[in-house]
């Protein structure tokens, strides 16, 4: 028989090592649909409690990502409408769904923040078919309408002048421009835990916004009513950007997934080993660290209470009462012999 060595005992470690990170993996995204199953939070833009909280999304929590159709992400708008389907609906600590999505569908960090509402074209004209891509609005249509190349026109075919707009979950139908206010009667309450003062609001409030094309609204739960994008939605909002400008409402095709379950904690590890332009663990809740700690104490440990516990289990058990008899007799016999 061939005797293991120290290098051997390694080697076979750390197979089963990577052969078991291999199996979770597969898991996730068995589970997930995505890949990569997990993404890590960076920022504190969706954080509730300073100190955290189980249930809502803090920096260094990682997020199982879930492969959801674009046409099945519940917003806000729905979600807090009585006359919706989808009311009372909530994840992560609000009513609709939380998205990650590409800016722009441009490459960089994805945003993690919850879809407020959706913005679908509803009277359209047929643009010009002649025009290029390159060409301008009013070269689209030049009867007048929005240009989206993304939404399917009457004629079958992709790209449509939009002239009106719908929002799902309010009372926004066949409307020029989306104004919209988020204070419990026309719409559900969205707080933006702000000082209301002057002409700023202590709900969300989208004004005589012209969308650029059909998609979803998007807002951090900790971002004071500042939305994805931008002022020329909700006054005052500085918008996220990208190397093609400020988002866009989000396109199915810059969609990655939908936030679903939380691990808390967990993904702090890998922020404080980032560099480059990661903000790090600057946004991670102090508490975080307690708990993260206490995580990695309890994995370390656990292997030697599991034994002790065993041991004790079983040496109280019959049968081991049984074989220290029987060993005490055999022990006997031996001794007479």
């Amino acid at each position: 028989m061939t005797e293991s060595t120290p290098f051997g005992n390694l080697l076979r470690e750390m197979t089963l090592a990577a052969a078991m990170i291999l199996i979770l993996v597969i898991g996730l995204w068995a589970h997930t649909g995505t890949m990569p199953p997990l993404v890590v939070v960076e920022s504190s833009s969706m954080i509730h409690e300073t100190d955290g909280e189980v249930g809502s999304i803090d920096a260094g929590d990682l997020i199982l990502v879930k492969d959801t159709s674009f046409e099945n992400i519940v917003t806000f708008a729905e979600a807090t409408s009585t006359q919706d389907s989808s009311y009372g609906y909530e994840m992560h600590g609000m009513g609709g769904d939380v998205i990650i999505y590409q800016k722009n569908g441009d490459s960089g960090t994805p945003i993690i923040h919850r879809a407020i509402l959706r913005v679908e074209a509803s009277q359209t004209v047929t643009p010009d078919r002649n025009a290029t891509a390159e060409d301008n609005n009013s070269v689209h249509c030049p009867s007048g309408g929005t240009w989206d190349s993304h939404t399917m026109d009457r004629d079958g075919k992709m790209g449509t002048c939009v002239l009106t707009w719908n929002v799902p979950g309010t009372n926004v139908s066949n409307q020029e421009k989306v104004t919209i206010h988020f204070d419990g009667h026309r719409a559900g309450y969205y707080d933006c835990k702000r000082m209301a003062h002057a002409n700023v609001e202590p709900f969300l409030v989208v004004w005589d916004w012209q969308p650029k094309h059909a998609g979803i609204l998007t807002l951090g739960d900790n971002n004071q009513c500042s939305v994805d994008q931008g002022g020329l939605v909700v006054n005052g909002s500085s918008g996220v950007h990208s190397e093609s400008g400020v988002a866009g409402p989000v396109r199915e095709e810059w969609l990655i997934g939908v936030a679903g379950g939380e691990i808390p904690w967990l993904g702090s590890v890998k922020l404080m080993a980032s560099g480059g332009d990661s903000p790090g663990a600057s946004f991670v809740p102090p508490s975080s660290f307690m708990y993260l700690a206490l995580v990695i104490g309890l994995v370390l440990f656990s292997p030697w209470i599991l034994e002790r516990g065993l041991k004790n289990i079983l040496e109280k058990s019959p049968e081991s009462e049984q074989i220290k008899i029987e060993m005490l007799k055999y022990g006997h016999s031996s001794e007479e012999e």
